[in-house]
């Protein structure tokens, strides 16, 4: 007897994510002089896309944004908007320890033409949870543009435990999350009880996430492979899963290499892109550059996944 089988199908193959499925936390190029390298933004940022990218997150944490000034924030977001057009939506990160800062941020971002913006949980302060809400509350309310709530209590100190999630998903412009929580059963708590589009922020994730109904991803490691990362997403859609699972596992080694090293993402995905002639520079202090030897392993991971 024949059992028949029913393919699984993703928030994204319902109902689209708000931007995009596959989207990348871009690096911010600096110039040798450590300057902010516009040229080379827009020359990454049309061959992110070109590859597969759906959307580009600027100035989240891979994005150096607590070494970047306001105008450089700013001036990122139109720059990267000239160079991809309406091919991919541009997601300005604005978060900050600061609600009054954060709302400038937002607004500034909207008048440069981002499409949404990422805010991430304000940090060092360690908020209470009704603080927290209230922040993210203020922020939304602050412009028109959609926001993103980026959880990553491993950097900020503090959790949007999922009753917060679930309260704010209330709020019309608070759309979607950035999920660096590793906190699998809390996200899908969430899932089940709001309409947030929910995007992996770890490259490890990207399947498990999309398989239970994510929207996707805001991949590091896509900055410098984006077909491998965007072709993990569409197999799934296509109901490929094997070939999905088998695309996630390809990528171990590099994702392990880029994320899981003992160094911070923007400095392996900087240290591979420039190793690849791609546009990049330096990182800026306090991070500092990747010596010779995590540069090779990061070369032999990538060539391993691409074939050279």
């Amino acid at each position: 007897m024949t059992i028949p089988v029913t393919i699984p199908v993703t928030m994204s193959a319902s109902s689209p994510p708000p931007l995009g499925r596959a989207l990348c936390a871009m690096v911010t190029p600096f110039t040798d002089a450590g300057a902010l390298d516009l040229d080379g933004a827009q020359r990454l940022a049309d061959r992110l896309v070109t590859e597969g990218c759906e959307g580009l997150v600027l100035s989240g944490t891979t994005g150096e944004s607590p070494t970047t000034t306001d105008a450089e924030k700013s001036a990122l977001v139109r720059a990267v908007r000239e160079a991809v057009g309406d091919r991919a939506s541009v997601v300005a990160g604005v978060g900050t320890a600061d609600t009054r800062h954060t709302v400038e941020l937002a607004l500034a971002a909207e008048k440069a033409g981002a499409d949404g913006v990422l805010v991430v949980t304000p940090y060092y302060s360690r908020p209470p949870q009704d603080a927290v809400e209230a922040h993210f509350r203020e922020v939304a309310d602050a412009s028109g543009l959609p926001v993103v709530l980026y959880d990553i209590p491993g950097r900020t100190g503090t959790r949007i435990e999922p009753e917060t999630m679930i309260r704010l998903a209330a709020h019309p412009r608070i759309v979607a999350v950035k999920d660096c929580s590793y906190d699998f059963l809390g996200t899908q708590k969430v899932l089940a009880r709001t309409e947030l589009a929910y995007y992996a922020g770890c490259d490890e994730h990207i399947l498990a996430l999309y398989a239970v109904g994510g929207a996707g991803c805001v991949s590091t490691v896509a900055n410098v492979v984006p077909r491998e990362v965007r072709a993990i997403l569409d197999a799934f859609d296509a109901g490929d899963t094997a070939e999905a699972a088998r695309r996630q596992r390809r990528a171990t080694r590099l994702i392990e290499s880029m994320m899981a090293s003992g160094l911070p993402g923007t400095v392996t995905a900087k240290g591979l892109l420039n190793a690849l002639d791609l546009p990049a520079g330096p990182v800026r202090p306090p991070l500092r550059p990747a010596g010779r030897e995590a540069v090779d392993g990061l070369r032999a991971a990538y060539e391993e996944l691409t074939g050279g």
